[in-house]
């Protein structure tokens, strides 16, 4: 039984203003794992304090100083690593694989990113005249991160933070906090100086409302719902303070003519069943040929029949989804998809044959689905993945951008030609050719209510960095 209910504000464990307790439930066992203190605008407020305190110091180090706080910070989590591993397993039921190759490596793997640009990132530009332009840390940054890749999303905001000079306030997931607690002693024992990072805990209206309104907070970054996300643009507005937003998705994946059909659908699959279902950029809408639907949906329901669902500690392909609530929802959604007439191919409602405890879900297919259904509109968070036939490309770009969220896009083919231009006439923020593996160098985030900003990278230094211009600065020919 994990007890981590003290929050990290200036460089000590604290305890909370007002003493109030969260159960963390394991969702493929559906006990209590733990427990966490539910922060409020009072802890909020000290961490803000601390961290604007320390703002003066850490906006002023060395390009240096803070390249050897990131390699510290690597080092430590290098330490950590099956620690973290576990602890996403247990928190959020990543399987051990998944968790030790992908959901825990992803912390080390953004701080390396962050160091890597660092070393050459240019905080002043070329010289125009008499005019010096410079990039200066934003300031105090609030940090709001979802349970469904814990660390994965707080490693991406704070690295390129610390990177760049900036100091802040985190509240991670109440549903998912472990990882982020090992996170935390990750970074004291890093020796990050006092105030630089703080954490508290709690859930959306007591403490992401206090940080997205708090006016001594200069800019949050928050990932999640676009209905949270709404909410969090509201609280902020009245402070004009900056918002970035990673939000939801409802990813198109347009399978061409020519594509190698076995290899273009087995890894839609796969891409929409790994985590369960639950990762903002999944394929989840495959849209294929209609002449060659018969061929699309056997491959498809060969894959999905052959992903095996169970105990995240073994070797299962597939865990739990992260709680009741979400199971649920999901639950709701798939019922949805049998009313409305697409055809059921695989999975289907209910939990996985045998298994009566946990949050499991089954992997679920649908057919002829059209743009009009719910299934193909809502994004569903869960291992559900609807094919929808296209009769021509101009008809699937179409029905690719026919979604209020653009985060990704996929698209297979043999020619490749065809495919770059298929790809340039999708409103989507990240479009992967072939089944193409994920770059920490390339900027993540989407279009429309998928948000707005970038993270990952080099894009991700210009979300925390203000632009200033210096007037009559000496011509540098004639200081030469």
């Amino acid at each position: 039984m994990r007890d981590y209910t003290k929050f990290f504000i200036d460089g000590k464990w604290v305890a909370p203003a007002s003493p109030k307790t969260l159960d963390v439930i394991n969702p493929a066992t559906e006990a209590v794992a733990g427990k966490i203190s539910l922060g409020t605008a009072a802890d909020v407020d000290a961490a803000v304090k601390a961290a604007r305190k320390a703002f003066e110091s850490w906006s002023r180090t060395t390009r240096e100083e803070r390249m050897d706080v990131l390699t510290r910070i690597m080092a430590e989590l290098k330490k950590r690593h099956e620690d973290m591993a576990k602890a996403i397993t247990e928190e959020m039921g990543a399987p051990v694989w998944l968790a030790q190759r992908a959901q825990a490596a992803m912390g080390a793997a953004h701080f390396g990113t962050a160091l890597q640009v660092l070393k050459s990132y240019e905080f002043e530009e070329k010289q125009r005249g008499t005019t010096l332009i410079v990039k200066e840390p934003i300031g105090v940054c609030g940090f709001i991160t979802p349970w469904n890749w814990p660390l994965n999303q707080i490693a991406c905001k704070v690295a390129p933070a610390l990177a760049v000079g900036c100091t802040m306030v985190l509240k991670p997931s109440e549903i998912a906090p472990f990882s982020a607690q090992i996170f935390a002693e990750v970074l004291e024992a890093a020796g990050v100086p006092a105030g630089v990072f703080n954490m508290v805990n709690g859930d959306g209206p007591g403490v992401g409302a206090a940080i997205s309104s708090h006016p001594g907070v200069d800019m949050v970054s928050f990932t999640g719902s676009t209905r949270a996300g709404i909410e969090v643009a509201k609280n902020a507005a009245p402070t004009i303070k900056r918002v970035h937003q990673e939000l939801g998705g409802k990813s198109p994946n347009i399978i061409l003519e020519d594509a190698d059909m076995k290899t273009a659908i087995t890894g839609g699959v796969r891409a929409v069943m790994t985590n369960s279902g639950q990762s903002c950029n999944a394929p989840t809408r495959m849209l294929a040929p209609k002449a060659k639907m018969a061929e699309v949906v056997a491959i498809a329901k060969a894959e999905a029949e052959a992903t095996t669902v169970g105990d995240p500690s073994g070797n299962a392909k597939m865990g739990p989804v992260v709680s009741e609530v979400q199971w649920n929802k999901i639950q709701g959604l798939i019922k949805k998809g049998i009313e409305e007439g697409a055809t059921l191919v695989a999975g289907g409602p209910g939990r996985p044959e045998g298994m009566e405890k946990g949050y499991y879900v089954k992997p679920t297919i649908f057919a002829d689905v059209t743009p009009d259904m719910t299934i193909a509109k809502e994004e569903i968070f869960g291992p559900v993945l609807s094919i929808m036939p296209y009769d021509n490309v101009d008809q699937a770009i179409a029905i690719g951008n026919d979604t209020e969220y653009g985060l990704a896009a996929y698209v297979s083919g043999g020619d490749m030609a065809k495919v770059r231009e298929v790809a340039s006439r999708l409103r989507a923020g990240q479009v992967a050719l072939n089944g193409a593996g994920p770059d920490l160098m390339a900027p993540f985030g989407g279009y429309k209510q998928s948000g707005n900003g970038r993270e990952w990278g080099d894009h991700a230094f210009g979300e925390f960095l203000e632009t200033k211009a210096i007037l009559g600065m000496p011509k540098l020919e004639a200081a030469e």
